[in-house]
């Protein structure tokens, strides 16, 4: 009776003492997290304390399952300590290892973020550093996740033949699908041969135009000018044949394209769309010095590229110094060229259809 008295007694302080180191444990946690996060936003407070959070969470969650295992102990026979404690130490690394990975992804992508922030500062080209910021941080987990399968014996193996180095690619290539690996590759060919980079206006097709906001492993961001972000995979943006407005010399000539009727002066027509073009603050003189001093040469070319049904459509090619400049010009001479052509009497004419209605109610001689 003494004995086991003796034992109920040993196992209620077992419980109680793992109850209270769950409890202080937890405590302990939350007080160093919330410390952390105060420096973290003294030092950083434009960064936002969501690793920390999670790591919180992970050792939090770690300290209960660990105290259920352990009060696991008091329920079961004595020749299944060995299978309890086994499991113990798995949970144990991988709740360690969980921690030390996000730790590092987290630090990694700090320390790139800074670096980006200073190329930035020193008007540099960010693109590179962005992407391999992603390729480390995917490193990272990967390499973390790999250090997991460790701990199971099944997946011993595999997890030993990926960490040995070459086996890395080909679990990438057994387990990654085709579309994810094009992806993959399609970033690596941007980054690589940059034909676009962050901070560029790019023009996909007339609906998807806008500045990259950031290129990924798997996709590149852009927005448009209605505000909206665009993502498309990198695989489908290396197929598609795109206009780079910021490659090369950022100057662009805009179409101003106008039709008037065939009854309209085609020559005071142009004199006028010629004349609106040259007045806009934005126009830029792209002649050459010998063609500034012909003077059959005009800053503005205007000419009739086509016939239509019912109107003749007039082009004027207005030079401006970038993309957004180009759109600014042609939104304002359209609307000075259409006032203009009122008070000349140059006319725009509606479509014009001719409609036959045949009558078939009266019947054909027979």
């Amino acid at each position: 009776m003494i004995e086991l008295f003796e034992t109920y007694r040993r196992q209620i302080i077992y419980a109680v003492t793992v109850v209270i180191s769950v409890i202080v444990l937890h405590f302990v946690t939350n007080f160093i997290h919330k410390w952390l996060v105060k420096k973290e936003q003294e030092k950083f407070p434009e960064e936002r304390a969501t690793p920390l959070n999670l790591v919180k969470q992970v050792l939090n969650a770690l300290w209960l399952v660990l105290g259920l295992i352990a009060l696991s102990f008091l329920f079961v026979e004595e020749e299944k300590y060995a299978v309890l404690t086994k499991n113990f130490n798995i949970v144990l690394y991988l709740g360690f290892l969980a921690v030390i990975t996000i730790v590092a992804a987290s630090s990694t992508n700090l320390w790139f973020r800074k670096s980006i922030r200073k190329k930035i500062a020193n008007q540099n080209d960010p693109t590179s550093f962005k992407f391999l910021r992603y390729i480390a941080v995917f490193g990272v987990y990967f390499v973390g996740i790999l250090f997991g399968l460790l701990a199971f014996p099944s997946l011993k193996g595999v997890a030993q033949t990926a960490l040995g180095g070459a086996g890395v690619i080909a679990l990438i290539a057994g387990v990654a699908s085709q579309e994810a690996l094009a992806n993959l590759v399609g970033g690596v060919f941007i980054i690589s041969f940059k034909p676009f980079k962050i901070g560029d206006t790019i023009k996909i097709t007339d609906s998807m135009v806008g500045i990259v906001t950031d290129i990924t492993l798997r996709h590149t961001i852009i927005r448009n000018f209605e505000n909206k972000m665009i993502v498309i995979p990198n695989s489908i943006i290396n197929k598609e044949k795109l206009v780079n407005y910021d490659l090369g010399e950022l100057k662009c000539c805009e179409h101003v394209e106008i039709g008037i009727s065939y009854d309209s002066n085609i020559v005071l027509a142009k004199k006028i769309m010629q004349e609106e073009c040259e007045a806009h603050p934005l126009i830029l003189d792209n002649r050459t010095e010998w063609e500034k001093n012909d003077d059959a040469k005009p800053m503005v070319k205007t000419a009739v590229i086509r016939m239509n049904d019912s109107s003749i459509t007039v082009r004027a090619w207005a030079w401006s110094k970038s993309f957004g400049d180009s759109f600014q010009l042609k939104c304002d001479v359209l609307e000075s060229i259409k006032n203009r052509f009122d008070s000349e009497g140059i006319e725009i004419p509606f479509p014009y259809r001719t409609v036959v209605i045949k009558d078939t109610s009266k019947k054909q001689p027979s």
